[in-house]
């Protein structure tokens, strides 16, 4: 080696990262034509770890502290340099740092619905969203299977990857759960937590962890939820009909009111209101009744009513009627229907 190249070049005392960029997985020391001192000192700072690479064999792993490189300290990288005893002139090396942290707040979601089979309402399409933590676990395989010789490799190169894994697992999360999708919106963190160890083993390959995964929502598509939101509406009217029909009324009560000229403001609301909630109470009476059946009682009708209750029914019609809320047709059937029970 000639003095000019002897003075080129340079010799290592101190390896270390400083991490200035935020989300960096993987980074390559940069050695260019520079060697590592016989007795370098390699400093690993908390949540950092350090590997040696030699000629693209992996070597020995550091975690945090202050290490002095000798051949016991570097007892796989002796034995693939072949080192009988202590080495006693510089030497080339690969040397790669890892964050070990936590990279926060990485998201995922569905782009499109994924369908699941769901134990309540069988095949349905699902959306959901929430985020995630990815920390480094096994720097060897995350060397071997994803970084290798990069000079760098960020969370944002390994963004696509990660969340395709999570929609992936997502129908095995929510089959695995057991929880039906009406309570999947409360149940989250069990759904997440689902989701997580679904997802783990797949991280694991690439030799990370997932932490503190959350599930911030789970909807359907519009068409689904209106069919759901009838669902509902059935199972509604099978618990309680008078309720069900009494709150259909209230909600018809503003094109009730503007059919009848009823009037806006204050009173005209009232009045609606009140012929709304008769309207309803009429109907849920008359339809529990249906759905009972007829029974026959001393001193009652056939179809379950008294004389008197089927007059004062007749009269709340006729009421309905003057008020321009029943139209004669839907009166005079009704009025039909009542008549034949006090035959």
């Amino acid at each position: 080696m000639g003095l000019v190249d002897f003075i080129k070049k340079q010799f290592i005392d101190v390896i270390e990262w400083m991490e200035s960029t935020d989300g960096v997985l993987a980074w390559r020391y940069p050695f260019e034509d520079r060697e590592i001192q016989n007795g370098a000192t390699l400093v690993v700072r908390e949540s950092q770890m350090a590997l040696f690479v030699n000629e693209g064999k992996v070597a020995d792993l550091f975690g945090p502290g202050t290490h002095k490189l000798t051949t016991q300290t570097l007892p796989i990288l002796t034995n693939l340099k072949n080192w009988d005893k202590l080495f006693a002139s510089p030497f080339k090396s690969d040397v790669y740092f890892f964050s070990s942290r936590q990279q926060l707040d990485m998201r995922w979601g569905t782009s499109q619905p994924i369908t699941l089979r769901d134990k309540d309402f069988g095949a349905v399409r699902l959306r959901a969203f929430g985020n995630y933590a990815v920390r480094m676990a096994d720097p060897r395989k995350f060397h071997t299977e994803v970084s290798g010789t990069r000079e760098s490799y960020t969370v944002a190169d390994l963004d696509g990857q990660l969340r395709g894994l999570l929609l992936q697992h997502l129908s095995d999360a929510v089959a695995q759960s057991g929880i039906p999708f009406l309570d999947l919106a409360g149940n989250q963190i069990e759904f997440a937590k689902a989701l997580s160890e679904a997802v783990a083993p797949s991280f694991e390959a690439l030799g990370l962890k997932i932490e503190g995964l959350t599930v911030q929502n789970v909807s359907l598509p519009e068409e689904l939820q209106k069919i759901l939101d009838q669902k509902i509406g059935m199972g509604m009217v099978g618990q309680n009909m008078g309720q069900f029909v009494q709150y259909q009324a209230a909600q018809a009560l503003p094109t009730i009111a503007a059919a009848s000229g009823q009037g806006s403001g204050v009173a005209g609301d009232a009045a609606g209101l009140g012929a709304g909630l008769a309207l309803g109470q009429v109907m849920a009476q008359s339809i529990q009744q249906g759905l009972q059946g007829a029974s026959a009682a001393t001193g009652a009708a056939p179809g379950g009513l008294k004389p008197d209750e089927i007059m004062a029914t007749l009269e709340k019609l006729a009421d309905l009627k003057a008020k321009g809320i029943l139209t004669e047709d839907e009166f005079s059937a009704k009025k039909a229907e009542l008549l034949k029970k006090l035959v």
